[in-house]
């Protein structure tokens, strides 16, 4: 034990003597860990993200979209290629179902909407006044529209509150204000609460035009649905429901003719999207650790050629192999666990100011990731000047100049 201090001492003590050589020497090891940390962090934060953006969803949601989008727990690239758009037939046949609480059509377009000589892009969200209750939007400003506007076809909107900051000075200024969508003229009947979400898989709510879907016929002349949201009953399965809405489409369309999709499965191809980015991303920044290590090789190896006298005196004094080998091995362990801790600790520091913007953080998982990918290539980088420096010979060291 005390022999094992003695040796760790050294190191240090050989560390503190070359300052710059130490740091730059460890510098790769810092950026390789801080950068592996730092996007485990961020892919933990998106993962929390994406879960808190369904959850304030619900849990209850079930989308009922053309083509088979899902395949394996993953999106399919031919999900797009079916023909089918549903219809008002198919919104009263899903009403019908006895797990669907609310069946929700949706109509979704981009737009462009304007007061004035502003002119903003956004997305139309045509549907029934029942949009509100199942993705839980609130107004902040007037108020949302209701099933009698939805039957008059009233020429009203409601707006988000990004598009709302957008168009006028303030969100409250929109309330009883006309803007043109695609020319036409509707009149803001309500500001939605900020909901948070888009960019990351799942839609915008805050960018999005409600829109009575009675009224957006004219947008839309020929009456399909973009997709149908239900919301079953509280007491019925997920799974039940899901069965029974499959089943009632089934009579009129071909099973790969559409998708029912509740959340947990939407959530769970999202994040296994970005699992699979964040494991390459991860994988490349692991290079600048291999580099890192190299480059502590490289620096061993020179500290030995400084020091092969000190080796021969050590070995004429009774030190064996095993001592040079550990002495060397150690202080490559210690230089790469060095830059190791600094990459962490300025992985901390990022991770605490991205935390107000972004729900970024470390787990202990990635702290003995980041600690054990240090020692480890400290363990396999070092070897090879180690086993140079307990392999020569006492004599030819203490002869060498």
């Amino acid at each position: 034990m005390n022999h094992f201090i003695f040796v760790i001492n050294s190191a240090f003590q050989d560390f503190s003597r070359n300052k710059g050589r130490t740091f730059l020497t460890s510098l790769g090891i810092l950026i390789g860990v801080l950068s592996v940390v730092i996007l485990i962090a961020f892919g933990l934060g998106l993962k929390k993200y994406i879960n808190d953006q369904f959850q304030s969803l619900g849990s209850n949601l079930i989308r009922v979209v053309p083509g088979q989008i899902l395949k394996g727990g993953s999106f399919s690239s031919t999900g797009s290629l079916s023909t089918i758009r549903f219809d008002a037939k198919d919104v009263a046949r899903l009403q019908r179902v006895r797990s669907a609480k609310n069946v929700i059509p949706v109509i979704s377009k981009s737009i462009t909407v304007s007061i004035g000589k502003g002119t903003e892009g956004a997305n139309l969200y045509a549907s029934t006044a029942d949009v509100f209750i199942a993705l839980n939007l609130k107004a902040k400003y007037g108020e949302l529209f209701t099933k009698n506007d939805v039957e008059k076809r009233s020429k009203i909107v409601v707006i988000g509150p990004k598009i709302a900051a957008k168009l006028f000075t303030t969100e409250d200024q929109a309330l009883g204000r006309n803007i043109k969508v695609e020319g036409q003229s509707f009149r803001v009947m309500g500001v939605l609460d900020a909901k948070g979400g888009g960019g990351f898989g799942g839609p915008d709510l805050d960018s999005f035009i409600y829109m009575p879907h009675t009224t957006a016929q004219v947008f839309n002349p020929d009456k399909k649905f973009y997709a149908i949201i239900v919301q079953s009953k509280s007491d019925i399965a997920i799974a039940d429901a899901k069965l029974e809405l499959k089943n009632a489409l089934l009579k009129r369309y071909k099973e790969d003719d559409f998708s029912v999709i509740d959340q947990a499965e939407l959530l769970g191809a999202i994040e296994s999207i970005f699992g699979m980015l964040n494991t390459v991303l991860v994988a490349i920044a692991a290079v600048s650790l291999v580099v890192g290590g190299i480059g502590i090789m490289n620096i061993m190896y020179v500290t030995v050629t400084e020091r092969i006298k000190e080796i021969g005196i050590r070995r004429a004094l009774g030190a064996r192999k095993e001592d040079i080998l550990m002495q060397f091995l150690v202080e490559s362990v210690a230089l790469s666990l060095l830059g190791g801790l600094m990459g962490l600790g300025l992985a901390y520091i990022i991770v605490y100011f991205i935390h107000n913007f972004f729900p970024a953080y470390i787990d202990v998982n990635s702290v003995i990731l980041a600690l054990g990918v240090s020692s480890v290539i400290g363990i396999i980088f070092g070897v090879f000047p180690a086993k140079k420096a307990a392999d020569l010979s006492p004599i030819d060291a203490i002869r060498y100049e």
